[in-house]
């Protein structure tokens, strides 16, 4: 297919049907589905949305020691993590081939024992492309998921562009940064569950550091959202206190906000990128090319898989 030169992208910012996946899934498709009536061909969900980010979960843990009820609450959250292959993965590229869409949604995946806060790509005719691991998990997160590895750093070669990114604070990984920009990716999906202010300094200075358009995409959720048991294990107090407003926003390869930002609700950002702007920033800074100096520089990524010509980095 001839590569195209606009792409109508879509960032969702919304919040799961908390630790219940199969309910989720139903809820992804229909933001598909809403995304796709306004002409969106790449659809973007944040971080962990099957079945949640956890915020404000301790799942019992202190230094040293866990509790009875903070296990059970991983125990749910683990019941409800998904697999790879699995029915949920089979649902998601269902979706993505009825409404012939990119899609990349962020979700916990199990492998044996351990959990891992993945972000997924479905191709329009319905194939997973791949997955990238959280290669870093910050702070108490270090305490669910496990760290994914250098195989997983990959960009998708489409014929909307090159397409890959990092997830929440893998962004302030300057080297992660990097090997997406040598990877020259164009339009660069950061999903993430920060929602502070400085997030948008952040999303804006990538945008300008990789010359590329960054799709920022957040949840919206409130703490009465939390099932009836977490908040008893936990000792949640049960109101509609906004607990984590968002913040999604589509920003352009010169730093210019073009979507957004969203906040304190659930909607739907829709923006056209137009690769001649990623072209024409190009000429004041190219990381990967003349502003590189690889004389000076050289950054070797553990892992990756070898790039065949005509291929993306996955050998697809």
């Amino acid at each position: 297919m001839k590569n195209v030169t606009m792409v109508r992208s879509a960032v969702v910012q919304a919040a799961p049907v908390l630790f219940d996946k199969t309910a989720t899934v139903d809820k992804v498709h229909h933001w598909i589905e809403h995304a796709s009536k306004e002409g969106a061909s790449l659809v973007l969900f944040p971080e962990a949305f099957i079945p949640a980010y956890p915020r404000e979960l301790t799942f019992g843990c202190k230094v040293g020691s866990r509790t009875d009820e903070g296990r059970e609450v991983w125990q749910i959250y683990f019941d409800n993590a998904i697999e790879i292959p699995g029915p949920e993965i089979d649902a998601l590229s269902k979706a993505a081939s009825q409404y012939k869409v990119f899609l990349s949604i962020g979700v916990v995946e199990k492998e044996f024992g351990t959990l891992y806060c993945s972000q997924l790509m479905f191709a329009p005719d319905g194939k997973l492309l791949g997955k990238h691991r959280k290669i870093k998990p910050t702070a108490s997160e270090r305490i669910i998921w496990g760290e994914g590895d250098g195989t997983t750093l990959v960009t998708y070669d489409t014929f909307l562009g090159k397409i890959g990114g990092l997830i929440c604070w893998e962004n302030y990984m300057p080297l992660a940064r990097v090997a997406m920009y040598n990877k020259g990716v164009q339009i660069y999906l950061a999903p993430t569950a920060d929602h502070r202010q400085s997030w948008q300094i952040t999303m804006q200075h990538i945008a300008m550091e990789g010359g590329c358009y960054v799709l920022g995409c957040n949840q919206f959720l409130t703490l009465d959202m939390y099932p009836d048991h977490i908040r008893s294990l936990e000792k949640l107090e049960a109101d509609k206190t906004i607990i984590c407003r968002g913040g999604s926003v589509i920003v352009d390869p010169f730093g210019e906000v073009v979507a957004g930002p969203l906040w304190d609700e659930e909607g739907l950002l829709v923006a056209d990128l137009d690769h001649n702007l990623i072209t024409r920033r190009k000429m004041d800074l190219d990381v990967a090319g003349h502003y590189s100096r690889p004389d000076i520089f050289d950054l070797r990524v553990i892992g990756q898989p070898e790039i065949v010509p005509g291929k993306n980095q996955l050998g697809i």
